[in-house]
């Protein structure tokens, strides 16, 4: 096996706002109010916790630290460095390379730091799919990431704290290990402090950061034009689609690596407005493309997934329809246990060496993805979230370490 440090800082990417609102408005308009409904129990009970999200891989790791809600915790610097996946070591595979490499910055955004061309808003910008007017917090969800509601139709924030001495914000438990949500006061807003067995918390909620892929809010011809694009390429006579190492789609064997057609290839799937005659190889999953369209050193969660779709329009919150994952299972040892790819090896004397190393073993130790709702069926959005997670993890290996 190769020892190795993948050279990530995959952080949660995980805010969190200030309370001081009534109600919640969610992509398309749809609301879900914050009525005046005093919560007499703070820990969830009767639920089965692990639907929580795969953000709630962040339990143990905690979010990124930002300032507190009213009353909450003090304000403090951000945890810096990041952890990678697996059984990782020390030791890196190959330097990281520069961002400025990385040419995933939208034409329509303009030059990063000047105006250039993207001072205000482009002309004939068109309308925007699902603007998104409210915070996007982590939420009970059920194994589709439907976010459960309370008797009263209320959206339940998970509770974040900082530990004593800590700057990690970390979701708040009891002691029998359940998580706790935040009340609301009479009201309607959430409360800045929470009491578990005896002790009060300051309590926040952890927003998720979607990066770049917030580029679903551009107005709707960005991602158009980019479908295009994408199917250009796709549907050229006598091309040969197949997948890379990382599971991207591949024509004639180069990838299709632009963040924008991949979000709009994963839109296009997600809709089913594909062309019919466009065959998708062998072991393509659509949880790439999601995974080829977001920050490299991010992290796709539940939540990631539900409000990206929210905001795409796949969901359809004006009749509160939600993709169905019930049918989506997810097995990281069946997906990458054989998959192998060349890259750079640091050696002992500083220079560089051309292996081939085994995507399962390097990068997940081997060791195969559990699915944190048995009690519901196999399949789920979880099952999505890692996927997409894990998917985002190998393309970040590759695009650090590749041969060039």
């Amino acid at each position: 096996m190769v020892e190795v440090f993948i050279s990530m800082e995959k952080q949660k990417h995980m805010t969190h706002p200030t309370y001081n609102f009534k109600k919640l408005i969610l992509a398309g308009g749809t609301m879900f109010s914050m009525l005046a409904v005093p919560m007499a129990v703070n820990t969830v009970t009767g639920l089965d916790l692990g639907v929580i999200s795969a953000a709630q891989a962040a339990e143990d790791g905690g979010s990124k630290k930002g300032s507190a809600n009213k009353g909450g915790a003090k304000k403090g610097s951000a945890n810096k460095g990041g952890q990678g996946k697996g059984g990782s070591s020390n030791k890196i595979l190959r330097a990281p390379v520069d961002t400025e490499e990385d040419s995933d910055r939208p034409a329509w955004a303009g030059v990063k730091g000047g105006k250039a061309g993207g001072g205000g808003k482009p002309g004939g910008a068109g309308t925007k799919k699902g603007d998104l007017f409210g915070d996007m917090v982590i939420l009970l969800r059920d194994s589709n990431g439907v976010p459960i509601l309370t008797s009263t139709g209320l959206v339940q924030v998970i509770a974040y704290y900082y530990p004593e001495g800590s700057t990690t914000l970390v979701p708040l438990k009891d002691a029998s290990g359940n998580l706790v949500v935040i009340p609301y006061n009479a009201e309607g807003d959430l409360l800045p402090t929470v009491t578990v067995d005896g002790k009060t918390y300051d309590v926040v909620g952890a927003e998720v950061d979607l990066g770049r892929l917030s580029v679903a809010r551009a107005p709707e011809k960005v991602l158009s034009h980019s479908l295009d694009e994408a199917l250009t390429k796709l549907t050229a006579t006598g091309v040969v689609i197949g997948l890379d190492a990382a599971g991207r789609l591949t024509v004639n064997g180069v990838a299709i690596d632009s963040p924008l057609e991949n979000l709009a290839l994963y839109d296009a799937y997600m809709t089913g407005t594909l062309p019919s005659t466009l065959a998708l190889p062998t072991g393509f999953n659509p949880a790439s493309l999601l995974a080829a369209a977001a920050d490299k050193t991010g992290n796709i969660t539940v939540d990631t997934v539900v409000y990206m779709n929210s905001i795409l329009g796949i969901n359809n919150l004006s009749s509160s329809t939600y993709y169905n994952f019930d049918t989506y299972n997810y097995d990281r040892a069946t997906t990458w246990s054989s998959v192998t790819t060349q890259v750079l090896v640091l050696q002992p004397d500083g220079s560089y060496k051309t292996e081939t190393v085994n995507i399962y073993d390097t990068l997940f130790n081997s060791t195969n993805w559990v699915d944190p709702t048995p009690a519901v069926g196999d399949a789920g959005a979880d099952d999505f979230a890692a996927a997409a997670d894990d998917y985002l993890t190998v393309i970040q290996f590759i695009h650090d370490n590749a041969v060039r």
